[in-house]
């Protein structure tokens, strides 16, 4: 089994268990701080790790997300690391996270700029996306000084590349192709 068809099986399992029991926005919570510690060095090492037993890393992910949780986000956590699929965490987690947007209507959108944006830019931004796409609306941001200027926007499938470096780069490609 390919390691997406384990992620999407467990994440649909869990999320469909979320919405059974009505809990679901608490749990997209719980797995949104699952996301953030799968993300630390220490803890990817251990859940990738071959050489710590499944019964030292179910005590340490029980003391890790023991009380921060719902009982049944432990749980599901430890059941996981049981059936020796804890490496698919970050996996499952995006998964489930995709689940309850579509399930929502959220659209996720990210916006690159080469700087920083206030919170007043990223508000404008975040309800002028809302607006255009008719949908409630997920903004992330994200920096990239090699843009150079201006920004580049996704959301969904779509992209609005309207950095300064692309502008650079395709008149670099018209001067060339207009060559004497």
């Amino acid at each position: 089994m390919n390691q997406s068809k384990i992620a999407v099986r467990y994440s649909k399992a869990f999320f469909n268990l979320a919405i059974e029991r009505g809990i679901l926005n608490e749990l997209k919570n719980d797995v949104q701080l699952v996301v953030m510690t799968c993300q630390e060095p220490d803890f990817k090492r251990l859940i990738e790790s071959p050489v710590v037993r499944t019964s030292q890393k179910k005590a340490l992910i029980k003391e890790i997300f023991n009380g921060k949780v719902n009982s049944l986000t432990t749980q599901f956590l430890l059941m996981v690391t049981e059936n020796r699929r804890e490496a698919y965490l970050p996996d499952i987690s995006r998964d489930f996270i995709q689940l309850y947007r579509e399930h929502s209507g959220i659209q996720a959108a990210k916006v690159t700029t080469a700087g920083s944006i206030d919170k007043e830019t990223k508000e404008q931004i975040h309800q002028l996306i809302s607006k255009l796409f008719n949908t409630q609306v997920e903004l992330f941001t994200e920096e990239n000084p090699s843009i150079k200027g201006g920004f580049i926007l996704r959301v969904g499938d779509q992209q609005i590349d309207a950095s300064v470096s692309t502008k650079i780069n395709q008149i670099k490609r018209k001067l060339i192709d207009t060559s004497i």
